[in-house]
């Protein structure tokens, strides 16, 4: 199968990602190993699982793009959200781990860190991560990827969490300046521990919405009422009662299975003009998403729709 703009795209957003997250697994843990600090060996932890994952998501993305076989008939884009579910579940257990590690070492007395070198490391990772995401988002936003879409939140989170850290150097940095060293020490693992809790929605989200496409579950009813309203378009010639739509999404497909539900007064000389119909119908809804597969199925009696 030859592989398009988009899926070499896609591979070259995935790279750049995994590269990126090898070179701040280095720094990070060398910055945590010089400062002795927990929030920057923290940041280095989520870099390396990042790193990890970006080797997962490379593979999915190879594997995605494969036709259906016969061990898959669907193809294997099912993969796609199990990826993204696992991603979120690690995110999630580093988040929680980070909140109870600091509440350990905040009872403990609090830790002592080198927050001038800390400071450089702040900006460097806060620059950095930052421009990852912005730079993921921007050239894969056409790209109908979730793979790409989780990895730049995936780096806006550690934007946030690299930035947080920083300002939270700074106001250390500045108490040592004033003679606060006590208050000082205090300021790594509270920081930690605010960032745990307030980095949580994110991953979270992706979670439930990688866990409705795992299951199966409908996508919201404004898409369901599109794709409705784009079929009743494309049947204006077809005497039908009843357009019963099943969806489901998985990765970046949609698949829709259709029962339209005939009134008597429905004829066909031969089975090429159902096809006809058929071919409109794929033909409207997929220049509104490409990605739609579709099977539709002519019927009268409404109980086989069931």
């Amino acid at each position: 199968m030859a592989i398009g703009f988009h899926e070499l795209k896609e591979k070259q957003l995935l790279r750049m990602s995994l590269y990126v997250a090898f070179l701040f697994v280095v720094v990070s843990i060398g910055f945590a190993i010089v400062t002795s600090s927990s929030a920057i060996l923290f940041d280095g932890v989520y870099s390396m699982i990042a790193f990890f994952m970006a080797l997962l998501t490379l593979k999915v993305a190879n594997l995605v793009q494969r036709p259906d076989d016969d061990r898959f008939h669907f193809g294997y884009t099912a993969i796609e959200p199990t990826l993204n579910l696992f991603k979120s579940l690690i995110i999630i257990s580093i988040c929680l781990y980070a909140f109870f590690s600091s509440l350990l070492t905040l009872l403990e007395g609090g830790n002592p860190s080198e927050y001038d070198i800390a400071i450089v490391y702040g900006v460097f990772a806060t620059i950095g991560c930052f421009g990852v995401s912005f730079y993921m988002r921007h050239y894969g936003k056409n790209l109908r990827s979730d793979l790409v879409m989780v990895d730049a939140h995936t780096w806006f989170v550690d934007g946030v969490l690299s930035a947080s850290i920083l300002i939270g150097f700074i106001l250390a940095y500045t108490l040592n300046l004033h003679g606060y060293t006590r208050l000082a020490l205090y300021v790594d693992p509270l920081l930690l521990m605010i960032l745990g809790l307030a980095m949580l929605p994110i991953p979270f989200k992706i979670l439930l919405a990688s866990l409705n496409e795992v299951i199966n579950k409908a996508p919201p009813e404004a898409v369901t009422a599109v794709i409705e309203k784009k079929l009743a378009k494309s049947l204006t010639s077809v005497p039908y009662k009843h357009v019963e739509v099943r969806i489901s999404k998985q990765g970046r497909d949609l698949y829709m299975l259709v029962h339209i539900i005939v009134d008597k007064s429905f004829s066909i000389a031969t089975i090429g003009e159902l096809d006809v119909i058929r071919k409109a119908c794929e033909h409207d809804l997929r220049e509104w998403d490409p990605s739609i597969m579709m099977d539709i199925l002519f019927i009268q009696d409404p109980k086989l729709a069931d």
